[in-house]
């Protein structure tokens, strides 16, 4: 498992990151106005997740603002650059990855700076894309035989999530991409997530930090900024479970879930269930596939226990 070191004051190894702690962190943007009000936040955040509006002004609404300034320089820049080349041409999209396990909170990120970033006067078209839709579709995992390892790097069409993210950064009038279902846990034929020109673009997903195969172009060598949240392994099989449990409750009870089969098993049968696809599944993932990508980051966020942000890793300028 890799380790990413940081400084601190008993720690001067040389490292590419620097770490604010949560208070610190907080008052990097003391005086801004939260656009957001507790429903919406409540409407935002994920199964099991407990974000709430102290959380919002302590970490994401500076965040937000470091991203705004990343964009308005990457314009900035841009401008420099086609003056100087004495060409034309409108800016191209600002792509943030965001990356980490299952169940550790990575989806109500995306989500919350989608919100946040578009209240921006720079940013007002933001678009989200999650890497569920570059799944093989469930007939051709099960043709390959990696069924039971979806989710792994193999489980993806990288080349078509390669190629939607270059379209998108190429400044294309309108880009798809294909449309996962939670219920069905399929592609759905003939549906498709449609993008036109954002500002921003987020890309959430497992793997989005992967480092290209055989000195390829990765997809994390389209984005403009990356984030990884990061939790201790015991915290995120704790929440992977609680999660388990509330879908079983919830979600899977629906006839046409996928995971319906699952909705008549007793409490310990249920969380056996979990169990067994943790360790199996998500936590292998994890520790070869997704925490080995933490340290190509430019900003980690820590949670503790409680799903709180506790500090920030940030790379260094």
């Amino acid at each position: 498992m890799s380790e990413l070191r940081v400084e601190s004051s008993a720690d001067t190894t040389r490292t590419p990151f620097v770490e604010i702690s949560r208070d610190e962190w907080a008052r990097l943007a003391p005086s801004m106005p939260i656009p957001l009000t507790s429903a919406e936040i409540v409407q935002l955040r994920g199964l099991g997740d407990r974000l709430d509006i102290d959380e919002v002004a302590e970490v994401y609404l500076p965040l937000s603002r470091l991203l705004s300034l990343y964009v308005a320089n990457a314009k900035r820049l841009h401008a420099e650059t086609t003056g100087f080349l004495g060409t034309a041409g409108a800016s191209t999209p600002f792509v943030i990855g965001i990356a980490g396990s299952v169940a550790v909170g990575k989806s109500t990120v995306a989500r919350l700076l989608r919100e946040l970033l578009s209240r921006w006067e720079d940013t007002p078209r933001v678009e989200l894309i999650t890497t569920d839709g570059f799944l093989y579709p469930n007939a051709e995992l099960e043709r390959r035989g990696i069924m039971a390892r979806k989710g792994f790097p193999e489980s993806y069409d990288r080349r078509a999530l390669l190629r939607f993210i270059a379209e998108v950064k190429s400044g294309a009038p309108e880009v798809r991409a294909p449309f996962y279902s939670h219920q069905s846990y399929d592609i759905v034929p003939d549906a498709s997530v449609v993008v036109r020109q954002p500002d921003v673009l987020i890309v959430e997903g497992l793997n989005v930090l992967q480092p290209p195969r055989g000195g390829g172009l990765a997809v994390s060598d389209l984005f403009d900024f990356s984030i990884y949240v990061d939790a201790r392994s015991g915290d995120i099989a704790r929440w992977y479970e609680e999660r388990f449990m509330a879908l079983q409750r919830g979600a899977f009870t629906n006839p046409n879930s996928y995971f319906n089969v699952y909705a008549d098993l007793t409490e310990e049968q249920a969380r056996d269930r979990a169990h067994y696809f943790w360790n199996e599944v998500n936590r292998p993932n994890l520790e070869q596939n997704i925490r080995p990508t933490r340290a190509r980051a430019k900003l980690v966020l820590k949670k503790d226990g409680d799903h709180s942000v506790s500090s920030v890793l940030l790379r260094k300028v």
